[in-house]
């Protein structure tokens, strides 16, 4: 039976309204991934975006492979060389509805390995904030950077290009950025960034410093930015997590509601050229 459809509960999409949800979905992390210096092309059956002003995977990734399993296999050797020109470490493909069901065995076949299951969510269920929350400024820029660099594992060298992204994104009227200060320090306690793109919302990152969590922090932000993202004209509200995990069951506190399953594969390609 397919996992999006039970046939005793509709409130669970069929696979038809999942791949219309994540083609929109997709489209909007696109757009995102391009702010401000990043390209968005298509190579083969995929659509991939690039940008070197961004280390991080979601802003260098493909998407959406279909096509016949020819055309998938022949993309994803395609993908290998336009990520390796590109400078990338790792080829990465985000693999939703809006890729064909037979790409776990073509990406095995073609030496590419599943590296993370996640889940699309949509934010179903209000949850109201306090008001901690505020806007962020310029200012708060490299505490995010910090905080988003230690949880992503990026290099010092990354942690300046992002900077230097995020300082381009903050002057986007699609994107938000939401704080919440840490009480007795010249800090942040942790952070939520957002973006929206033609009706559809994103909260992308939600950061909490480690001694600030179980507080409320991580809600109050998620509360913040949905109600931000929604001010800008967003008609739904999506996230990925990690699928099973505790920011799963942290995005379900929030309000949210799975809604199809995400599979990313990777392969590296910093030996091909």
């Amino acid at each position: 039976m397919d996992p999006l459809h039970d046939p005793d509960d509709e409130a669970l999409l069929d696979p038809r309204q999942a791949r219309d949800l994540a083609g929109l979905v997709e489209n909007a992390r696109l757009a995102s991934a391009v702010v401000r210096y990043g390209l968005r092309t298509r190579v083969g059956v995929a659509t991939v975006v690039l940008n070197q002003d961004n280390p991080l995977p979601t802003a260098n990734h493909a998407c959406a492979l279909w096509g016949t399993l020819a055309e998938v296999a022949g993309t994803l050797l395609e993908l290998e060389q336009v990520f390796a020109e590109a400078g990338r470490a790792e080829a990465v493909v985000y693999a939703s509805p809006t890729t064909v069901a037979e790409i776990e065995g073509i990406a095995d076949d073609a030496g590419w390995r599943a590296v993370e299951e996640q889940v699309a969510l949509l934010h179903r269920v209000d949850q109201g904030g306090s008001g901690l929350a505020r806007p962020g400024e310029d200012r708060d820029l490299p505490d995010v950077v910090d905080l988003l660099a230690d949880d992503a594992g990026l290099s010092g060298e990354g942690e300046r290009r992002l900077l230097r992204n995020l300082g381009h994104r903050v002057d986007d009227a699609r994107c938000v950025l939401r704080v919440v200060d840490d009480p007795g320090a010249d800090r942040i306690a942790g952070f939520a960034l957002g973006f929206v793109e033609r009706g559809i919302g994103l909260v992308e990152h939600v950061v909490v410093r480690p001694g600030r969590r179980r507080r409320g922090v991580g809600r109050e932000l998620v509360a913040a930015a949905v109600d931000a993202l929604r001010e800008r004209g967003a008609l739904l509200v999506a996230a990925h997590s990690e699928e099973g995990g505790g920011a799963e069951r942290f995005a379900e506190s929030c309000g949210f509601e799975a809604v199809y399953d995400v599979t990313a594969y990777a392969r590296r390609v910093d030996d091909l050229l």
